[in-house]
């Protein structure tokens, strides 16, 4: 019973609620990334570089196997296309963490803690000091 005391415990906190919320964000955020470069952001980019549909570029290491018009061993290739678009994903996913974090730091440099109440200086302290010897001494 108390593993699963603990484990519920765990579950309930706050910061994994957090997280489990951040989890699903981003995977929704993810996939609007993903179709904001590969529907909006790479065919103009495509069209600017004469015609070119990035997720079908591949390099073919060996081609398809074909008997009686039916495909019987599929081509082998290196698909850098795909690539290039999910490192395109990756910047814009990155560009908008920074600038979440960024904002988010900026939010906490205002927050600053209320000073803590000036105690004596130094040369206030030695005066004292020197009070305190000259009457013992007098």
């Amino acid at each position: 019973m108390g593993f699963l005391s603990d484990f519920k415990k765990f579950l309930l906190k706050g910061d994994i609620i957090n997280l489990a919320t951040a989890v699903i964000v981003g995977g929704a955020f993810g996939k609007i990334v993903a179709s904001f470069t590969n529907d909006i952001l790479m065919p103009p980019i495509g069209l600017l570089l004469g015609g070119v549909d990035f997720a079908e570029l591949k390099l073919i290491l060996k081609e398809a196997v074909l008997e009686n018009g039916e495909v019987v061993a599929e081509a082998v290739s290196i698909n850098y296309g795909n690539f290039i678009q999910m490192v395109i994903d990756f910047i814009i996913i990155g560009f908008c963490i920074f600038a979440v974090l960024k904002a988010y730091e900026r939010t906490k440099k205002k927050e600053v803690a209320p000073a803590a109440p000036k105690g004596p200086t130094q040369e206030e302290l030695l005066m004292e000091i020197r009070d305190e010897l000259k009457k013992q001494n007098s």
